[in-house]
């Protein structure tokens, strides 16, 4: 167990509560059920932040605002179950305002730790290098609302219907937006195939 997992993980007797039922205690105004939800969800938002805006500060300041907002607003919530949909959907809206914002688009930081097969091979950081440079380009020529799309698929892992509820699209338009977006992420990246 690594040390990050075993500061989250639950001490000796403390059962672990699912989402719903930590959303429910929060509405009850049990404070400590909402700081779970935040230390569950906050690096998956913060990921998702970092991502479509390129930028560490902007990425803090727009988590730190969906996460106080929706302590504020937990009461309008439908059902708790619905939760971490909500975070997605307001995360993804608040980046897609601040990107509207900027204009220009902003750059995309992606991780840049090297493979672990690299290590020591100047030759394989140097191509590993190139390939994340032209997959930032990439993602940077893309709209607003494909890169929020693709991201959400490809690096969340988020289903058809719980992106186009996010961003307020059909799940027709978000499938056309993921389409479009591949097809120009392979142009860009076919020579590393």
């Amino acid at each position: 167990m690594t040390t990050s997992a075993r500061e989250n993980a639950p001490a000796a007797g403390e059962t672990v509560l699912d989402d719903a039922t930590l959303v429910a205690r929060a509405r009850d105004g049990e404070i400590r059920a909402y700081e779970q939800l935040v230390l569950r969800f906050q690096g998956p938002m913060y990921r998702l932040a970092l991502r479509m805006l390129g930028n560490k500060g902007d990425a803090e300041d727009v988590v730190q605002e969906v996460f106080l907002g929706a302590w504020r607003r937990l009461d309008q919530l439908q059902e708790d179950a619905a939760f971490v949909g909500w975070l997605y959907r307001t995360t993804t809206n608040r980046c897609l305002n601040v990107i509207r914002a900027r204009k220009p688009v902003a750059d995309v930081e992606l991780d840049q730790r090297e493979s672990a097969g690299s290590a020591g091979r100047p030759d394989r950081e140097a191509e590993t290098n190139a390939q994340l440079t032209a997959l930032t380009g990439a993602l940077d020529q893309l709209t607003a609302e494909q890169r929020a799309c693709w991201l959400l698929r490809e690096v969340h892992g988020r289903s058809y219907d719980e992106i186009a509820d996010a961003i307020g699209a059909t799940t027709t338009a978000v499938r056309g937006r993921i389409a479009r977006a591949r097809a120009q992420l392979a142009e860009v990246m076919a020579p590393w195939r």
